[in-house]
């Protein structure tokens, strides 16, 4: 059967130039990207001779996919795809986009952090009352303890630069594996309670799956320093948000930085929008959102597309099992 590739990913006129290059005369190429967040619909015969599909379909649309051989994400998670069963697990090779967002989304959170510890957060909201308050006491990162959940490219890159501003950094994951020079320890998910007590920032950068719903609950908050700061850039429903605003509300921690909620989107009367320790982002630290992001998605895409019409192992494959990139 002759490879048909369906194109359905926002790329920049270069990397699409590159794309029709590299599939011509040897991968049917059909593209239905013209308007960048809503590209059209491929017909239902489109979809049932495809063998590759470059961008995110729904769910719903992989049932008429019944020659897919290659999907490859623009996103990093890779869950909802890994677990979806209109996936011919056998056939059908996933991979995602990870590696292209780590940067972007690590200096989101240090961002954030910067803004906890000097209390911009705190300043912006007297600036638009017209108030010239000082706010008092701050907080250095150099001398802090960082606890790092989940240290693929966005947790690895998050704790080597917190590590260069002087911070310690400790991190956990599935399994043990060799440490690099700028951390301290890693452990598994099994330490959480161990070491939440003695950290001042608990970073989330996790992956949906069993291990990890609740991970961050109400026995967890009470671990916590009570000027603890928690960021959850992985997925919302790490957190318990019921006990997420309970320890808020009652200073059990000391502030939250939230790219991601669950319910996502956050409802608009939710008590976490008008909590002053809180800073939250509608799930925007990655996505679409810097150049560097895009170019490194497109990069991946434009790599495998040429191993795709080569016969060659695509990089970036997901193990269904797990949800995460082989290694």
């Amino acid at each position: 059967m002759k490879k048909k590739c369906l194109l359905r990913t926002p790329l920049s006129d270069k990397s699409l130039q590159k794309i029709c290059n590299i599939m011509q005369d040897r991968c049917e190429l059909i593209i239905r990207n013209g308007e960048k967040y809503t590209p059209a619909p491929f017909t239902d015969y489109e979809l049932e001779t495809a063998t590759a599909i470059i961008g995110n379909p729904s769910l719903n649309t992989l049932k008429k996919c019944k020659n897919l051989e290659w999907l490859q994400l623009a996103s990093s998670g890779a869950d909802s795809y890994a677990n979806c069963k209109y996936i011919d697990k056998d056939k059908t090779v996933l991979t995602n986009a990870t590696g292209a967002y780590g940067h972007a989304i690590a200096e989101y959170m240090i961002a954030g952090v910067m803004s906890f510890t000097k209390k911009f957060h705190l300043y912006r909201d007297n600036q638009s009352r017209g108030q010239w308050l000082d706010m008092g006491f701050v907080k250095t990162i150099r001398g802090s303890k960082v606890l790092v959940a989940g240290l693929g490219d966005i947790g690895g890159q998050f704790a080597e630069k917190m590590n260069a501003l002087g911070a310690e950094i400790y991190a956990i994951k599935r399994t043990v594996t060799a440490v690099p020079d700028y951390i301290k320890s890693i452990g598994t998910l099994d330490m959480l309670d161990e070491l939440l007590p003695q950290m001042d920032i608990i970073a989330l950068c996790l992956p949906n799956s069993s291990q990890t719903q609740n991970i961050i609950s109400e026995y967890q908050f009470k671990l916590m320093k009570n000027d603890a700061l928690l960021i959850n850039v992985g997925r919302g429903n790490a957190v318990d948000t019921n006990a997420l605003t309970y320890a808020l509300q009652n200073k059990l921690i000391g502030g939250a930085i939230l790219d991601v909620t669950n319910p996502e989107p956050l409802p608009s009367d939710h008590p976490l929008w008008t909590m002053e320790n809180v800073i939250i982002t509608p799930h925007v630290s990655g996505g679409y959102h810097a150049q560097e992001t895009i170019d490194g998605i497109e990069a991946i895409i434009i790599e495998n597309a040429s191993r795709y019409v080569n016969d060659e192992p695509l990089i970036n494959q997901v193990d269904y099992k797990t949800g995460y990139r082989k290694k």
